[in-house]
């Protein structure tokens, strides 16, 4: 397994749901939640990057390594070029970003998407996606498609439905080409976040707000794989919420009664 970081950039500031990395899921705050997930990777490092003093508190208070960044940030790439200045990392370190918002993320993606970059020494980053197998996902804005060539590099990310059925769109299903959701978990070369906050934002980038398109304007090899193991929803909404609460209870409850059982 190779050497990597990750960094997960929590904010406090959400429209939908003001404060979310710190609300409570099964008695842990949610950012801590995902800490605990990562920190069950090969990892050597995992930091929680932040720019407010709660949550610095809250996760410092749960034994979490915090690293306090500006709040003039306009992305989670660009705290985490930060973060690789303050921790003096070299230019060929791999870092993971995994959002604050995903308590449910498995470790084992994590690592996967850090040796997919490692094995590819010519890319700057790595992503991964997942089949898309409701067919009105296809059409939804909010669900992130990708296409990729023969070699697993990405040619494009949209919100709109790619690849476009040209002859047969109206019965189009995911059964009849090759429609995959993107899932939001990067993983870097610290020379590459160096070089992404100087570039500017891109036409392409502006008009579907998607970050790593800039990335690709700038020539940016991007690798991608499908995941190794199904990666649920984040945390976006309350209904989002309410879901991840249930079934983080459910499954605390059933490990316990297991324990009970074998006492």
């Amino acid at each position: 397994m190779t050497a990597f970081s990750v960094v997960i950039p929590a904010r406090y500031a959400s429209t939908r749901l003001p404060g979310k990395p710190l609300l409570d899921i099964d008695g842990v705050p949610m950012v801590v939640q995902v800490w605990q997930r990562a920190g069950a990777s090969a990892a050597g490092r995992v930091l929680i990057a932040t720019d407010d003093q709660r949550i610095f508190d809250a996760a410092s208070a749960a034994g979490a390594e915090v690293c306090m960044t500006r709040d003039d940030h306009e992305s989670g790439t660009d705290r985490l070029a930060e973060v690789a200045d303050q921790m003096q990392w070299d230019n060929e370190h791999i870092v993971v970003n995994v959002q604050g918002d995903e308590p449910l993320i498995p470790a084992q993606v994590i690592e996967q998407v850090a040796q997919l970059l490692a094995d590819d020494p010519e890319a700057g980053m790595a992503t991964l996606y997942e089949p898309i197998s409701d067919v009105n996902h296809i059409q939804d804005p909010n669900i992130v498609k990708l296409v990729s060539d023969s070699d697993g590099r990405a040619l494009y990310f949209s919100r709109a439905p790619i690849p476009w059925h040209r002859d047969g769109w109206t019965a189009s299903s995911p059964e009849h080409g090759p429609y995959r959701r993107h899932i939001g978990i990067y993983a870097y070369r610290v020379r590459f976040l160096r070089q992404f906050v100087v570039w500017p934002a891109g036409a392409l980038e502006q008009m579907e707000r998607l970050e790593q398109l800039r990335a690709l304007e700038n020539g940016v090899r991007i690798c991608v794989a499908e995941a190794c193991a199904e990666v649920p929803a984040g945390v976006d909404t309350q209904a989002d919420l309410d879901a991840v609460r249930k079934l983080l209870s459910s499954a605390n409850a059933a490990a316990e009664g297991h324990k009970g059982s074998e006492g």
